[in-house]
C-alpha cells in the first residue's frame, strides 16, 4: 500500500529525495488520509526505490512513469529499466525485476501484482478495492474530489488577455482570454499562488494621436471629468485619419507623445479619460466571460523601468548601437539575407519599444513579485519575439535561473472556409458580437425545445434567459479550449453549439442527465445553492466490468490535471471529459442505477453516478464553464 511510512516516498515536511523540476509528495492511501493516488505518486515511488537500489541521484525524469497506452496492460507503466540498463551495465529485464521486487510491497493494497513485459516495461493496474475505495472518497470530497494539492506551491505569474486602449477586443482576444483563465484556474486549484495580469496596450506612439485629437473633440477631458467617448473605434478611425491626412495635426501627435511620456497633466488626464472608457467595455465582455481576478498591468506600468534597463544592458555589454538605435544581437537569430537579427530596445528617436517592455516585466515579476513561473498566452506569430527576449533576460541577468519564463502560443481562429475569420464586409469580427451571436442561436435552441409555441427571435422567459446565456457562452469556449491550442481551428456556430459530439451543449446535457439520474434514484428533489443536493457516499462495489472502466476513468481525474499543469494544454481536460462521459453511457446503458439488484448495489452505483457528476462539475468550472442542473 502507497503510505507515508513507504521507503522513498517523500513526507511534506521532510523530503528524503531531492528532485531537480518537481519536489513530488508522499503517496498516501486514500484509506489513510483521504486523498487518491495519482501519477506523482508514483514516480515518487520509483524515484525512491532507484535511489535505494542503485544508490544513484535520480529524478522524476529517470523514473519515465506514463499512464498505461492501453488500459489492458494496467493504468500505468514505468519504462525506467530501458533506460538505466546500459548506465548500470545490466540487462533491461534484471532492473525491472530488481524494481518490482522492491515496488511491490509499497504498492500492496493499491495494484496488483506488478508485471514485466517485453524487454522490460513494468505494468501495473491499480486493485478493484482500491477503485472501490478511491471513488467512494472522491464523493466523499464535493471540494477537491479527493485530489491533494501540490506540495511544492510556486508564485505564478498568467499573462493574458492584453487588448488595446481605444480598440475593440476582437476573435484574436478570445483565445489568449480563454486559455489564460482556464490555466490560471487550474493552478490555483493545484495550490500554486497565481497571479493574474492584463498586459494592456495603453502606452505608445499611437496615444500622442489620440490624446491630440480628444483635445479638440472632448475638451472636458483635460480637466479629469469623466467624459462619454461613445464609440472608440470611430473616435480612433477619426484619430487615424487626422494623422495620416493633415501634416500640422502629425506634427502636434508626434510633440504630444513626447508631452505625454514627459508627465505633461492635461495629457495625462486625457490618456486617463481613454483609458477608462475602454476599460468599462472590457469589462463587460469578461463579465460575460465569467472572467474574474484579472489585474490590469499595462505597458505604462513598467514606462519609469526602461531606462534602467537600457542602461543595465549597455553596462554589460550586451545591448550597442546599430543604425542609431540600441540592440541586443542573440547567437542563432538571422534576418533571411543571413545578417544578425537585432532585438531593438531603444529606437533611433529615443523611444522604447515591445522588448524593452517585456525585459522590464520580466525583472518586476522575477525580483518584486517573486515568480517561480511566469506563462505568457500570446498568439504563435511571437514565439521569436518572445524565445529572444527571455535569452536576453537570462543573460542580462533580469531573472535568477529557477525562474521558468514560458510562452504558451496559439494559432488563429480562422472562417469555415479556413480563411481569415471576418464580417462579410472583410472587417475583423468584434468579440462582443460574436458573443451575443452565440446566446441569439442558443436562446433560439433553448426556446425550440422548452417553450411551447416558441418563434425565432422571441424573448425567453426568464428562467430560460441564464441558461441560454450559459449554453451559448459556453459553445464558444469549449469549442475553442478542445482544440489544441498550437493548432488554428474552424469556427462553427453550427458545430460547437451542438448537442452532437464533445461540445459544451452535450457535456451540459450529460452532467444535467447524471444529475436527474441521481434526483431519481435517490428521491432528493432539493437544491442547495448554487448546485445540486447530493447524496451521501456509500460504499462502492465493482462488479460489472462497465463499472470497472468507469471507476479506472474517475480516478485519473487528478492525473489529468498534473499533466495541464505541467504540460498547459487545456485540450487534454476536454478529451478527458468528453471521455468520462461516454464512459459513463456505456456504464449506465448496461448497469441499473434505479432497479438495482439489491439496496446495497443501488446506493454503490448511485455513488459512481454522483462522482462523475462532480468530476464533470469541477472539470468544466476549471475551463471556466458553468454548468446547469436541467438542459
Amino acid at each position: 500500500m502507497l503510505t507515508r511510512a513507504c521507503v522513498g516516498f517523500v513526507p511534506i515536511s521532510r523530503p528524503l529525495v531531492k528532485l531537480s523540476k518537481v519536489t513530488l509528495r508522499a503517496a498516501t492511501s486514500t484509506s489513510l488520509d483521504g486523498h487518491v493516488v495519482q501519477i506523482d505518486d508514483v514516480i515518487g515511488g520509483v524515484v525512491g526505490v532507484l535511489n535505494d537500489s542503485f544508490e544513484g541521484s535520480y529524478t522524476a525524469m529517470d523514473a519515465m512513469v506514463t499512464p498505461a497506452s492501453n488500459l489492458k496492460f494496467g493504468d500505468y507503466q514505468c519504462n525506467a529499466a530501458m533506460k538505466l540498463a546500459k548506465p548500470l551495465k545490466m540487462k533491461p529485464r534484471d532492473v525491472a525485476s530488481i524494481l518490482v521486487e522492491q515496488l511491490k510491497e509499497k504498492m500492496a493494497g493499491d495494484f496488483e501484482e506488478l508485471e514485466i513485459a517485453g524487454p522490460g516495461f513494468i505494468n501495473m493496474k491499480l486493485q478493484r478495492s482500491y477503485l472501490e475505495r478511491a471513488v467512494q472518497t472522491m464523493a466523499s470530497d464535493n471540494d477537491r474530489l479527493g485530489i491533494p494539492k501540490s506540495s511544492d506551491p510556486k508564485r505564478v505569474v498568467v499573462d493574458f488577455s492584453s487588448p488595446n486602449i481605444a480598440k475593440e477586443m476582437h476573435v484574436g482576444h478570445l483565445r489568449s482570454t480563454i486559455i489564460g483563465d482556464t490555466l490560471a484556474n487550474l493552478l490555483e486549484f493545484k495550490g500554486h499562488s497565481v497571479l493574474r495580469l492584463n498586459h494592456v496596450g495603453d502606452w505608445g506612439t499611437q496615444f500622442g494621436m489620440l490624446v491630440e485629437h480628444l483635445k479638440d473633440e472632448f475638451p472636458a477631458a483635460l480637466s479629469g471629468e469623466s467624459v462619454d467617448l461613445g464609440n472608440l473605434v470611430v473616435l480612433y478611425k477619426a484619430a487615424k485619419k487626422r494623422f495620416d491626412e493633415d501634416d500640422d495635426f502629425k506634427v502636434r501627435a508626434r510633440e504630444g507623445v513626447v508631452r505625454l511620456q514627459s508627465g505633461d497633466e492635461e495629457s495625462l488626464a486625457a490618456w486617463r479619460c481613454l483609458c477608462e472608457a475602454s476599460r468599462k467595455e472590457y469589462d463587460k465582455i469578461y463579465k460575460l466571460l465569467s472572467i474574474k481576478g484579472l489585474e490590469e498591468r499595462g505597458e505604462s506600468f513598467y514606462n519609469d523601468m526602461l531606462k534602467d534597463v537600457v542602461e543595465d544592458l549597455e553596462g554589460q555589454g550586451l545591448a550597442r548601437e546599430s543604425e542609431g538605435a540600441m540592440a541586443v544581437f542573440l547567437d542563432g537569430y538571422a534576418n533571411k539575407d543571413g545578417s544578425p537579427l537585432p532585438l531593438l530596445v531603444k529606437k533611433s528617436d529615443g523611444g522604447f519599444n515591445y522588448a524593452t517592455t517585456d525585459l522590464a516585466a520580466i525583472r518586476q515579476r522575477a525580483q518584486v513579485e517573486k515568480a517561480d513561473r511566469v506563462l505568457y498566452v500570446t498568439d504563435s506569430g511571437q514565439a521569436q519575439h518572445f524565445k529572444m527576449v527571455f535569452e536576453a533576460a537570462k543573460l542580462a541577468g533580469l531573472r535568477e535561473d529557477g525562474v521558468s519564463l514560458e510562452h504558451v502560443p496559439f494559432g488563429l481562429v480562422q472562417g469555415e472556409d479556413g480563411k481569415k475569420f471576418a464580417t462579410r464586409s472583410g472587417d475583423t469580427v468584434k468579440l462582443m458580437d460574436l458573443l451575443q451571436e452565440s446566446i441569439r442561436i442558443a436562446s433560439n435552441d433553448v426556446g425550440g425545445r422548452e417553450v411551447e409555441g416558441w418563434e425565432d427571435g422571441q424573448e425567453l422567459p426568464e428562467e430560460f434567459k441564464r441558461t441560454a446565456e450559459i449554453v451559448g457562452i459556453s459553445a464558444v469556449k469549449y469549442a475553442d479550449l478542445s482544440m489544441n491550442r498550437e493548432s488554428n481551428y474552424k469556427f462553427s456556430y453550427g458545430r460547437m453549439l451542438s448537442l452532437q459530439g464533445n461540445t459544451a451543449p452535450y457535456m451540459l446535457y450529460a452532467r444535467a442527465r447524471i444529475c436527474s439520474i441521481v434526483k431519481k434514484a435517490s428521491g432528493i428533489e432539493g437544491v442547495e445553492e448554487g448546485g445540486m443536493t447530493w447524496p451521501e457516499p456509500a460504499p462502492v462495489v465493482l462488479g460489472e466490468e462497465a463499472e470497472i472502466e468507469l471507476a479506472r476513468q474517475l480516478v485519473k481525474f487528478g492525473d489529468i490535471l498534473y499533466d495541464v499543469e505541467k504540460e498547459l494544454y487545456p485540450n487534454r481536460l476536454c478529451d478527458y471529459l468528453f471521455e468520462t462521459s461516454q464512459k459513463f453511457s456505456a456504464f449506465y446503458e448496461s448497469c441499473s442505477v434505479i432497479k438495482a439488484e439489491t439496496e446495497e448495489l443501488k446506493a454503490s452505483r448511485l455513488t459512481l453516478a454522483v462522482t462523475t457528476a462532480k468530476v464533470l462539475t469541477k472539470g468544466l468550472g476549471l475551463l471556466g464553464i458553468e454548468v446547469v442542473d436541467r438542459l
